[in-house]
């Protein structure tokens, strides 16, 4: 018995658009998939990402080929560090006949924290989002921006007070545009560092003596937390521009105290 003919399927998304309107962005947001983190010390963690791929559409074209973006994740590692995030970027847009192009990937990344007296070890979870972005002149760019749990205590409440100071959890979420390979590892540990303390996940009685003495030696406004973030970042070489903001859940108000500063280290501009 012979085969059937196949006939050919039309190709809607190749047809020509008439409304002359080119789209920023087109793709598809939202996919989970496992990938590889490379950390500073040589080992590699398992972990799920979401991931939004878009292209640039020129106004000439109706639509793109969503089946592609999915193609690209499959035929890649995705060991995530500069050199494959940058091979996946050329890949899709070769597969999708674009110039233009974002990749983002979203994932928490555990980080193993001594505790500071006793020593015990715990693991520390931190948002992380990747951000590769490729233009119609052949540059690439990667934007690693990381999301740091840490301590403030108040100067004004421990000034005022004849004992004790408020204190509260804040967030430290650094955005660092990179011109040379900088570590997940090293963008936590400066906003870790600049906090009036750091956070970890299992402290003994010896360790929240410490934190908490820490904290009430070195008190911060949500002010100080970004500035003093912002002049380690400015001394980095690998980082080219930056964005680093503070939102501190205040516990004696119903509300956040909240600050950012951005830079662009290029013509020593804060935006």
């Amino acid at each position: 018995m012979n085969a059937p003919e196949r006939i050919p399927m039309p190709d809607i998304q190749s047809l020509a658009d008439l409304r002359n309107q080119p789209i920023n962005r087109v793709g598809v947001k939202g996919l989970r998939y496992p990938v590889r983190l490379c950390m500073a010390d040589g080992s590699e963690q398992h972990t799920v990402a979401a991931i939004n791929m878009y292209v640039g559409l020129p106004a000439e074209v109706k639509g793109t080929h969503m089946s592609r973006f999915v193609e690209v994740l499959e035929g890649n590692e995705l060991a995530l560090d500069f050199a494959n995030v940058q091979g996946m970027m050329l890949t899709m847009l070769a597969r999708l006949g674009a110039v233009r192009g974002q990749i983002e990937f979203a994932f928490p990344c555990f980080i193993r924290k001594a505790a500071p007296v006793s020593g015990v070890q715990s693991l520390l979870d931190h948002e992380v989002i990747l951000r590769a972005s490729a233009d119609p002149f052949g540059g690439f760019s990667l934007e690693v921006e990381v999301r740091v749990a840490a301590t403030s205590l108040c100067p004004c409440s421990k000034e005022i007070s004849e004992y004790g100071a408020h204190n509260q959890r804040s967030h430290i979420t650094i955005a660092a545009t990179l011109c040379g390979e900088i570590s997940i590892e090293e963008l936590v540990r400066i906003a870790e560092e600049e906090a009036s303390c750091e956070v970890y996940g299992l402290l003994k009685r010896p360790d929240e003596k410490f934190v908490t003495e820490r904290a009430y030696d070195n008190p911060k406004f949500v002010e100080d937390l970004v500035r003093d973030v912002s002049a380690r970042l400015n001394s980095e070489p690998r980082v080219a521009r930056y964005t680093v903001s503070a939102e501190n859940f205040e516990s004696i108000h119903n509300h956040s105290a909240y600050a950012l500063i951005t830079r662009d280290k290029s013509d020593g501009a804060s935006l």
